[in-house]
């Protein structure tokens, strides 16, 4: 073993091929891969052409100028035509778009023709406020249907969006507004979250302050509270909106326009924003949500449950659901709130069939037991997805299991904000599922594991996951700076996109992805990854979830240490005993004894995000006994209080 690839450590030996009858009806066959394997263009432009273009194009990739693609060159179309009027004309109008659960209990049902009137309302309102093809929108609001028909409105018009997450701060959305330039921004008085009304409106009258060249504010009542005015520049949306025609006509434009901008974290102060343009974007997630998810529009209810404000929102629950004029469920509130049943009790309210949701999210439920959604009745469901980071082979079994059934397959994909669509993933009526592993590239998509020379690993080896070949919905650089789109992406392993995480090839070449090489650990020489040891410990019946750090070591380098939380069903045995012992001991039975973690913490919670991303730098910091570093973007700040009074004498 050399210091050049990732240790290939965890063995997983279940196997779940695809339902008969899943197989039998799958919208993609195992002939896909063949057909694009054979002519990759011609694949793309075939799934182009399941969307309408006002247009043809010329040329169905252009990478003359590598790594700026340019896709279905000289094509024109429209994203909201495509997404909600083509269905109204193919006489779908009276379909659901969208079912709307409001956290307080309030619903709201949009059908196409009802979306159609009102994107055409909202397109006519940002018309009348000035704004015209090419300027910017900020979108600061919870996760109403507002949300969507302002999205689309923007995309009507060909006004890009950027949305910031509502949970984000005042200082956010300034830094977000005045990088892209927006001069228009809509948000709400505020939005529910945990059982409380909480406000949106004076973070953006904050910003504002600083963001001389925003001229208008187009504010949705949602929960009634009072706001601050500003006269001549802010306007109330049923004010404004309800009183425009609901005739508008879409304009087509460049397959290349740009449709959005999407703010990633970055190792700078400044946000870095992700562009994603039209044509090629709509094209990939449009065809990746019929394939991957196996939709029948006719039948299914789909439900994604994350946040719009980030790009599986709009991806999965926007523009590739309704671009297949599928039926979805919207959700404004969290998982807990009224009580710990809420999703399940949406499921069986709606008979959602498909649910599309993180890691995080399912190893939070299994903290809290298999009693909470043994309560109701999710025999609707016939396909589950995971999204946001890789998911631990127990906690897909859990998955399984108790939501699906046992019955259900199960799509783990991988992807990124700037992949823009799914790009590794099972097909779930050709695929046989491995808990954990991603397996392969979808058809048309061409990745790689490399070493650090850039060399493919072998089979049962790991490394750094590359991309080889351009993509229809890939970023096309970031916005106004395309010296560090080069940097970031394309200058690691030249002619190639580094996604920046590690992946290992198992014995039959599957992938299984081993989250940001940023979390890797050197241990002894061994590179480790956290997920390896984290899905180690996650495999253990007294462990609901794990986050696993490597802190400074004088004798092996780095030493592995683990902060865990016990499962609901466990706790009791956890308080009464100390289960470290046998947890290190399961570790280094699972992996080996070079994973055997240096010390383990039974904690209650771990540092999040709002997107519920493990803030694993928190950790370090406390592992390392250092000052912690920012923790303003924690759900909960004083999650790091209660992690250091855990914390033995001494350390």
């Amino acid at each position: 073993m050399t210091d050049a690839t990732l240790s290939n450590l965890l063995r997983e030996e279940r196997r779940f091929p695809p339902p008969a009858d899943l197989a039998e009806q799958a919208n993609v066959t195992a002939a896909a891969y063949d057909e694009a394997a054979a002519d990759s263009e011609a694949f793309w432009a075939a799934q182009a052409a399941r969307l309408d273009w006002a247009e043809p194009w010329t040329q169905v990739l252009d990478w003359s100028r590598p790594p700026f693609a340019r896709w279905f060159v000289g094509g024109r179309l429209n994203v909201a035509d495509n997404c909600v009027d083509r269905h109204v004309r193919a006489g779908r109008g009276d379909r659901v778009a969208f079912h709307w659960e409001g956290e307080p209990g309030d619903t709201r049902t949009l059908t196409y023709t009802e979306l159609k009137d009102e994107v055409s309302r909202a397109a006519n309102a940002l018309l009348a406020l000035g704004v015209q093809a090419g300027d910017r929108v900020a979108i600061y609001l919870p996760m109403i249907p507002e949300t969507v028909v302002a999205m689309l409105a923007c995309a009507r018009i060909g006004a890009p969006h950027t949305v910031v997450f509502g949970g984000f701060s005042a200082e956010a959305l300034r830094g977000r507004i005045l990088d892209c330039d927006a001069r228009v921004v809509i948000t709400a008085d505020g939005g529910y979250r945990k059982g409380a009304a909480s406000a949106l409106k004076p973070a953006v009258d904050e910003a504002l302050e600083q963001c001389p060249d925003v001229r208008s504010v187009l504010v949705v009542r949602r929960t009634g509270q009072d706001v601050g005015w500003t006269e001549g520049r802010d306007a109330w949306w049923h004010d404004l909106v309800a009183a425009q025609s609901a005739e508008h006509t879409p304009e087509a434009f460049d397959s290349e326009h740009p449709l959005y901008i999407m703010y990633t974290s970055g190792t700078t102060a400044r946000p870095k924003g992700i562009l994603h343009t039209t044509g090629g974007y709509l094209t990939q997630v449009a065809w990746s949500h019929y394939a991957v998810f196996d939709v029948k529009p006719e039948t299914d209810v789909y439900w994604t449950a994350a946040d719009i404000g980030w790009v599986t929102g709009h991806s999965y629950i926007v523009y590739g659901p309704l671009a297949n004029g599928v039926t979805s469920v919207l959700y404004e509130g969290t998982p807990d709130t009224p009580h710990q049943g809420r999703w399940w009790e949406i499921v069986r309210k709606y008979g959602v069939t498909i649910l599309y949701c993180a890691p995080t999210a399912i190893r939070t439920f299994m903290k809290w037991g298999d009693a909470v959604p043994g309560r109701y009745d999710l025999t609707s469901l016939r396909l589950l997805g995971s999204v946001g980071e890789p998911i631990n082979p127990e906690a897909w079994m859990w998955y399984r299991r108790v939501i699906g059934g046992d019955r259900t397959p199960i799509v783990d994909t991988w992807w990124q904000t700037e992949t823009g669509a799914q790009m590794i993933s099972p097909l779930p009526g050709v695929s046989t599922c491995k808990p954990g592993s991603a397996l392969r590239p979808l058809p048309g998509i061409q990745a790689e594991v490399v070493d650090d020379a850039g060399e493919p690993v072998p089979n049962g080896s790991g490394g750094y996951l590359v991309l080889t070949r351009p993509w229809p919905a890939m970023l096309r650089t970031i916005w106004g700076d395309e010296q560090r789109y080069l940097d970031t992406y394309w200058s690691r392993f030249p002619g190639r996109y580094f996604a920046g995480d590690g992946a290992k090839k198992d014995d039959d070449g599957d992938i299984w992805l081993l989250g940001r090489v940023d979390d890797v650990m050197n241990v002894s020489g061994h590179r480790i990854s956290t997920t390896e040891v984290e899905s180690a410990l996650v495999s253990h019946p007294l462990v609901a979830e794990a986050a696993v750090v490597g802190a400074a070591d004088a004798t092996t380098g780095q030493g592995i240490v683990a902060f865990v939380i016990l499962r609901g069903d466990a706790a009791g045995k956890g308080a009464d005993e100390d289960p470290a012992q046998e947890l290190r001991a399961h570790v280094a039975k699972e992996i080996g004894p070079i994973a055997r973690p240096r010390q383990i913490l039974v904690v209650a919670e771990l540092p999040k995000t709002r997107s519920g991303k493990i803030m694993r730098r928190l950790l370090r910091d406390i592992a390392e006994n250092r000052e912690l570093g920012d923790v303003t973007t924690l759900t909960d700040s004083t999650v790091m209080d209660a992690i250091r009074e855990r914390l033995p004498e001494g350390s």
